[in-house]
């Protein structure tokens, strides 16, 4: 099967040297959790999107813009994943893909009031998709990063996962199919750590050390991507 990873922001330019772009993050997950070959198309860099109908499989990538933005590619981006859920291609989305996929599927996302989400997040099982074999845990850990957030339910999504932070963390849409994480299971942490300390800045001194600090705790990063591959094979076979 393969993954057609949409770029859709670059990482900081203050790390970026040292830890590589989103796409090879979402290539060394995906590729522990299952068989892929892999293509990026930047939208950021101003690359054309490919016809949704011809694709097996779709990623976003996180990324500094928000949906909201006066970004040229925002637009068509939505317009793509209508497109590709029209032709019933599963879609998956991390961070700022979570928000556009929300966001082009008739849901709202925003600047939230409740400020930076940083450091190892706790979020607690809502529901367990029907392609999670295994069943899921109570609860699970993985990385944050982000301000914004999905506020308003896109029509038929479930969720998945929720926080008190973060209620709408991760929504599947069966119709679509598309799955999504507001989290980053694709960070390594020595990447998070990194970028903490460069956003620094923007979180203030006491919430960037606690995000490191956090990341001493355990994640449940390779179940989340096991979760994606199962995904996209649950839907694979359904096409």
């Amino acid at each position: 099967m393969k993954l057609t990873i949409i770029e859709t922001g670059l990482v900081h330019p203050a790390i970026r040297d040292r830890f590589g772009d989103y796409p090879a993050m979402f290539r060394h997950i995906m590729s522990g959790a299952g068989t892929y070959t892999f293509e990026t198309v930047s939208v950021v860099k101003g690359e054309a999107l490919p016809e949704p109908g011809s694709l097996d499989g779709i990623m976003f990538t996180g990324s500094a813009s928000g949906v909201y933005d006066d970004e040229p590619w925002i637009g068509p981006l939505e317009d793509f994943i209508r497109a590709a859920a029209a032709a019933a291609v599963p879609q998956a989305g991390i961070c700022f893909g979570h928000q556009i996929l929300a966001e082009a599927l008739g849901g709202k996302v925003v600047k939230s009031d409740r400020g930076w989400g940083a450091g190892r997040h706790t979020y607690r099982i809502v529901s367990c998709p029907p392609f999670i074999d295994e069943g899921c845990p109570a609860s699970v850990s993985a990385t944050a990063s982000h301000q914004d957030q999905v506020v308003e339910l896109p029509p038929g999504a479930q969720i998945v996962a929720a926080s008190d932070f973060t209620p709408y963390a991760a929504l599947y849409y069966p119709d679509a199919p598309a799955l999504s994480f507001q989290c980053h299971p694709e960070f390594g942490d020595g990447f998070s750590a990194a970028l903490y300390e460069a956003l620094q800045p923007k979180l203030g001194e006491a919430l960037a050390a606690s995000a490191i600090a956090s990341l001493q705790g355990p994640d449940d990063h390779a179940r989340l991507a096991g979760w994606i591959a199962a995904f996209f094979d649950a839907h694979r076979r359904n096409r």
